[in-house]
């Protein structure tokens, strides 16, 4: 098996940039998901603004959002995303987005513009995890929100992160701080007794930080993990669901890493450990990724999908509700992590993948807000 597409989505939920390498890191590839637009709105009594993420799924106009990435050339190149904004086609004459395509440059890192105390924080909450994003201002917000047709904010991460808690996040092996054999010792009753305390105490606690509360890792603007991996076989599985002449976008699953080679549709359910490329980086999938409407959003009309060929989830439900812990919801890709070593690995299209490890039995979703 192979790489054989990677993407980021420079900002969240517009369409993605591909890339022919990258760099693996502990909270997902390299400039991923580090901005995210939000919906202003008044609260009910009037009395602030308040701030709604925007999704695909929920407002399918973002999809209408081209995305492409130059990357920082030096220590004070901030780079950019040029982002290009496609009017729906057919547009009402209602409607008053603008009629003509038009671009827009954001810096990458915007901190090489500007320094961070100049930019307004807010906090952006997602789930049940939280963190400060920073307001980018309104050349962005104003530009945002005239293609929208309401009021947007642009916001970038910066150096914070939001915390992947829940189901998803692997077990970290424990290793004792000394390492090795402890040495034998003389102790009194009372030392062993309070050795012993310790010792029960400690092992409590172990078990509940392992097995009860629930682990945790950082992450960018992702949903739940880092990595999203698919395999092409089942993006082809999904192409021959649809009628005659009509293919799968595999964007539309908005993954990281496609991966290409399996020998059947849809193994990857039991994959649990993938090894990448000549650095052997190792990714561990922790959990299925079930699927919402997003899948039906036609990139032409930034509108859910009328049409046969667009009903795309309708067509998963019939088998691919294979996760207990979800039993209304099609699954498809898996969530991932990066085995950390301490280094970033890299990765780019061709690099050979192995199968490290896989499960007799397909993983289980559990958590509040995702499960039905």
């Amino acid at each position: 098996m192979k790489v054989t597409q990677l993407y980021i989505y420079p900002i969240k939920s517009l369409r993605p940039t591909s890339l022919e390498s990258g760099f693996l890191t502990a909270e997902g590839l390299r400039y991923d998901r580090r901005f995210i637009l939000l919906k202003v709105e008044d609260e009910k009594d009037g009395s602030q603004l308040s701030f709604k993420n925007m999704q695909v799924g929920k407002m399918p106009e973002m999809s209408l959002f081209l995305t492409a990435v130059d990357l920082p050339e030096s220590e004070t190149d901030s780079g950019k995303i040029t982002i290009t904004y496609n009017p729906p086609s057919p547009q009402d004459a209602s409607d008053d987005r603008p009629r003509e395509s038009r671009q827009l440059e954001v810096p990458l890192l915007p901190f090489k513009v500007m320094k961070e105390k100049h930019f307004k924080k807010l906090t952006i909450s997602m789930y049940s995890s939280s963190t400060t994003g920073y307001d980018m201002g309104p050349t962005y917000n104003k530009w945002f929100s005239e293609c929208f047709g309401y009021p947007v904010v642009l916001a970038y991460l910066g150096e914070n992160r939001q915390e992947s808690s829940g189901p998803w996040p692997p077990r970290s092996a424990t290793k004792s701080p000394g390492g090795g054999v402890p040495g034998k010792a003389h102790m009194s009753p009372g030392m062993a007794a309070a050795g012993a305390v310790v010792v029960l105490t400690s092992w409590v606690l172990l078990t509940y930080r392992l097995f009860v509360k629930p682990r945790r890792t950082r992450i960018t603007f992702a949903d739940c993990a880092p990595y999203l991996v698919i395999s092409q076989a089942s993006v082809d599985n999904v192409s021959a669901r649809l009628p005659d002449g009509h293919q799968m976008d595999p964007t539309k699953f908005r993954p990281n890493i496609v991966v290409s080679g399996a020998e059947e549709a849809f193994e990857e359910d039991f994959w649990t450990e993938l090894v990448i490329g000549p650095n052997k980086a190792r990714l561990l999938l922790t959990g299925n990724c079930v699927r919402c409407p997003s899948l039906n959003v036609n990139y032409t009309t930034g509108k859910m999908s009328e049409e046969d060929s667009g009903m795309v989830l309708k067509r998963l439900m019939k088998d691919r509700r294979v996760d207990r812990g979800a039993k209304y919801s099609p699954v498809f890709g898996r969530y991932s992590f990066l085995k950390w070593t301490g280094e970033d690995k890299p990765i780019r299209v061709g690099d050979p993948i192995e199968i490290g490890a896989q499960g007799k039995e397909r993983t289980t979703v559990d958590w509040p807000g995702l499960t039905n």
